[in-house]
């Protein structure tokens, strides 16, 4: 019985650290994964959301910078500028 609640001990830091590791890893590198998704002549400058279902997305495309509004409904172009 003792040798049980010794390994209870042990291993449930174990997994937990486990858990939080991997969730925090999740979180650092899947922005940049996202982020490195460049094809021809659209690329994503930045992400930034504003909500659960709402982000603003920067993207260049062909040399404009374009700001759009993505939500669960569908894109909205918000704004558009000439690179420089």
């Amino acid at each position: 019985m003792t040798f049980y609640i010794l390994k209870l001990v042990i291993m449930l830091p174990l997994i937990g650290l486990l858990i939080y590791g991997s969730l925090w890893l999740y979180r650092k590198y899947q922005p940049q994964t996202m982020m490195r998704q460049k094809t021809g002549s659209l690329n994503i400058v930045e992400i930034l959301p504003i909500g659960v279902n709402n982000k603003l997305a920067v993207v260049d495309f062909e040399g404009r910078k374009i700001l759009l509004s993505v939500t669960r409904g569908g894109v909205t172009k918000i704004d558009a500028k000439n690179a420089d």
